[in-house]
């Protein structure tokens, strides 16, 4: 099957959707894929109540479901939480101003995009094919970057001026590849700001592109996000992307008498081998571990700062602005590497909950859901990546990036958009 343009007639909303996914290498190269992605989200809101103030009324498939209303909720208690963290440290109006404006590129995206995959008109097929288009530009971007490196360049290429705007100053630096610090080997970050983030990205990019109709494009956007998993060489990334590939075939199978035969005989066999089993997890995981023993130090100096501050100096509400953390952990951010640390520390106990209950209603109700539906299958895939990922990455700092698998989750979330309407059930 040749590759096809997969729509016509589409509105401006799946237009900008489109043209995002598919110049997302283009947007790196030029320094503006942080600009471009954290600005998509409100320009898409803005021209969704445009519509709805000029036409009338909203699309007829469009809903507001409950677990929508919980996003939303969870979201506005980060930036109370924000707001009354700056007042209790007397940090000034400038800085809340600079951290509202931080929240609104990067917790509030996490709500937005799901309220906009379930009350704008934007296609599924839209987001599939573009993902699958963006993802199989990885393979030329990879054999580009390999010939340089063999030829001893170090990849890098230059600093955005964009980085003016504030954010990540990682989000800003372009290169084709960078150099691992422990290995002296290139590693490459893709498009992303680093290396485990193009990791998350891979693994979205991998449930998202199975749904897709088309045998050309479903190929390449697997092997682009294969390539993205092996190059990145992120741990959590290679993990979570092999767990992948049988539940992405197992989730499709629940409806089948045999799949719980099976899962019941492989309960049965853990039991029994329970100790051997779990001494060999335990072994691998230091293993992992170990591979990076440096990264692994500086991610458990982090943590032990994080929650030792955040308990003694501001437990309830946080400290409301990240902070450098001393020369034992390189100067990164208090809670780094970590949403939960970082919640803990920059917005308190009440930050925590604003993100673990959107997460865990978002979890029950989908994998009631997923007995039905093949979007709904996807969509649970997707909110436990986030959750592994919870645990390796700030995932706030990364919303900009992922959003076309937020806008899937809000496609999912809705139930008049989610009917299956064929084995795929997806392509709507």
């Amino acid at each position: 099957m040749t590759p096809n343009y997969p729509l016509t007639n589409m509105n401006t909303e799946e237009k900008l959707v489109w043209y995002a996914l598919v110049f997302g290498y283009v947007f790196y190269l030029t320094g503006m894929l942080y600009i471009v992605g954290s600005v998509l989200g409100w320009a898409l809101f803005a021209l969704f109540m445009l519509r709805w103030f000029v036409e009338g009324k909203r699309p007829g498939n469009s809903a507001l479901p409950i677990t929508i209303w919980v996003w939303l909720l969870g979201m506005l208690m980060m930036l109370i939480a924000l707001l009354i963290g700056h007042s209790e440290f007397s940090l000034g109006m400038g800085l809340t101003i600079k951290s509202s404006i931080g929240w609104a590129k990067g917790w509030a995206l996490l709500a937005l995009f799901p309220l906009l995959g379930a009350m704008a008109s934007i296609r599924p097929k839209v987001i599939i094919r573009g993902v699958c288009i963006l993802a199989a530009q990885s393979i030329p971007f990879i054999l580009l970057g390999l010939v340089l490196a063999v030829a001893g360049s170090d990849g890098s290429l230059y600093l955005s001026p964009f980085k003016a705007i504030g954010g990540p100053i990682s989000s800003f630096e372009v290169g084709l590849f960078g150099i691992n610090p422990e290995t002296g080997r290139p590693r490459w970050p893709f498009f992303a700001p680093w290396a485990p983030a193009a990791g998350l990205m891979s693994c979205l990019y991998l449930i998202i592109c199975v749904n897709e109709q088309d045998r050309f494009w479903r190929r390449f956007g697997i092997l682009g996000a294969l390539v993205m998993c092996l190059f990145c060489q992120s741990r959590a990334g290679w993990a979570i992307f092999i767990l992948l590939i049988p539940a992405l075939f197992l989730l499709g199978q629940l409806k089948k008498p045999l799949l719980w035969l099976l899962l019941g005989t492989a309960v049965s066999a853990v039991c029994l081998l329970g100790q051997p089993l779990i001494e060999g997890v335990q072994t691998a995981h230091q293993q992992i571990k170990d591979s990076r023993a440096g990264s692994t130090r500086v991610r458990e100096a982090l943590a032990t700062i994080a929650l030792q501050r955040w308990e003694s100096e501001a437990p309830v509400w946080g400290h409301g602005v990240v902070e450098r953390g001393p020369k034992m952990v390189e100067h990164m951010p208090i809670g780094s590497h970590h949403s939960w640390y970082g919640l803990l520390f920059v917005k308190g106990f009440v930050g925590l909950l604003a993100l673990a209950v959107p997460l865990a209603i978002t979890i029950m109700y989908l994998s009631f859901d997923a007995l039905n539906s093949a979007r709904s299958r996807s969509a649970l895939m997707i909110v436990l990546v986030f959750t592994g990922y919870s645990f390796f990455e700030n995932l706030e700092v990364l919303a900009y990036l992922y959003w076309p698998a937020l806008i899937w989750l809000g496609l999912a979330l809705n139930p008049i958009k989610n009917i299956e309407l064929n084995s795929r059930g997806v392509t709507a």
